[in-house]
C-alpha cells in the first residue's frame, strides 16, 4: 500500500491509501493500528474501492498528543474529516471497529454529509439513553482500571504484560500489540482514549447531555458472540438511533471480527457498500 503522512487537525497521521473508486475509510480501535484491516483492503481494492486506513491519534506512528483531553471523541471526529479533506475526499463509506465504531457513529450523526454508508463493528450507537445492564458492567471491568493513570500502565506491563495478555484472551495479534505498546510513550496515549471518554459517570450511564441527531446513513451493525467486552444488546438497540436503513449481523468468534472471520466480513462489506 502507498504509505504517507497526512496533516489533519493539527497532527500528523500515518495513512495507508490504496486503490481507486469509491472511497472507504477504515478506522481501528484499541489496541490496534491500521494493520487490523490488512485482510479487508485487498478485497475492497480488487472490487473497485479506494481504501483509506489511518493509524488513529495516539497509535502506530501517528501523532501522540500528551493531554487526556486531546483524546475526546468529538476531537477525533475532526481527525477523520481532516484526513478526508487532506485527501480531497468529500464523502466516504465509513467502517469502524471498537473505539472507532464510536467515532464512526458520531461522524455519521454530526457530519452526515461526509458519510455515505456506515458499518459499526462491536460497539453500538452512543446516546441511546439506556442504563448499562449487569452484563455490560461485568464485561467493562477493565475500563475502571484504565482510568488510574500510572497505576494502569504499571499493572498492564508487569510480568511480561501478563494482565494485558490475559485480558486479550488469545487475540491473534497479541504479540504485535505488546510490541507497539512497549515503544516509548505509546501506552499512555492508547489508554487516554478511555480516560477522555469514559469517566465513572459514563461507565454507569449517568453522563446526561444532549441527545445526538439521528443517523441518516444506511447502517450495518456487526457483533460477535465471543466478544468479552461488549454486549449484543448495546448493538441491537442502535436501531433506535437510525433514520436510514438498519441491518444487523451476528458473527461467531471473538471481538476481533476483521481478523477472525475476514472472508465473511469481506463478503458482507462488498455487498453492503455496493
Amino acid at each position: 500500500m502507498e504509505l504517507e503522512l497526512v496533516e489533519a487537525n493539527g497532527l500528523q497521521f500515518h495513512v495507508r491509501d490504496e486503490g481507486s473508486g469509491t472511497p472507504v475509510i477504515l478506522l481501528h480501535g484499541f489496541p490496534d493500528t491500521g494493520d487490523l484491516w490488512r485482510n479487508q483492503v485487498p478485497a475492497l481494492v480488487k472490487n473497485g474501492f479506494r481504501t483509506i486506513v489511518p493509524d488513529m491519534r495516539g497509535r502506530g506512528i501517528s501523532s501522540k498528543p500528551p493531554n487526556v483531553a486531546d483524546y475526546r471523541l468529538s476531537t477525533i471526529v475532526r481527525d477523520v474529516t481532516g484526513i478526508l479533506d487532506a485527501l480531497r475526499i468529500e464523502r466516504a463509506h465509513v467502517v469502524g471497529h471498537d473505539w472507532s465504531a464510536g467515532v464512526a457513529w458520531l461522524l455519521a450523526a454530526l457530519v452526515p454529509e461526509r458519510v455515505d454508508r456506515l458499518v459499526a463493528i462491536s460497539v453500538g450507537a452512543p446516546g441511546t439513553g439506556a442504563k448499562p445492564s449487569l452484563e455490560e458492567l461485568q464485561k467493562g471491568w477493565y475500563r475502571l482500571l484504565f482510568l488510574f493513570e500510572g497505576t494502569a500502565e504499571e499493572l498492564i506491563q508487569r510480568d511480561d504484560w501478563y494482565l494485558f495478555r490475559l485480558f486479550l484472551a488469545g487475540a491473534k495479534d497479541t504479540d504485535a500489540y505488546v510490541k507497539t505498546l512497549s515503544e516509548p510513550g505509546a501506552l499512555t496515549p492508547a489508554l487516554n482514549w478511555y480516560r477522555a471518554n469514559l469517566p465513572v459517570q459514563a461507565i454507569l450511564g449517568r453522563t446526561g447531555g444532549p441527545r445526538l441527531p439521528a443517523v441518516k446513513a444506511n447502517t450495518l451493525g456487526i457483533w460477535s458472540t465471543g466478544d468479552l467486552y461488549l454486549t449484543e444488546e448495546a448493538m441491537t438497540r442502535s436501531a433506535q438511533a437510525i433514520e436510514g436503513q438498519w441491518r444487523y449481523e451476528r458473527f461467531e468468534g471473538s471481538h476481533w471480527v476483521p481478523l477472525d472471520q475476514p472472508d465473511r466480513l469481506n463478503r458482507l462489506l462488498l455487498e453492503f457498500l455496493s
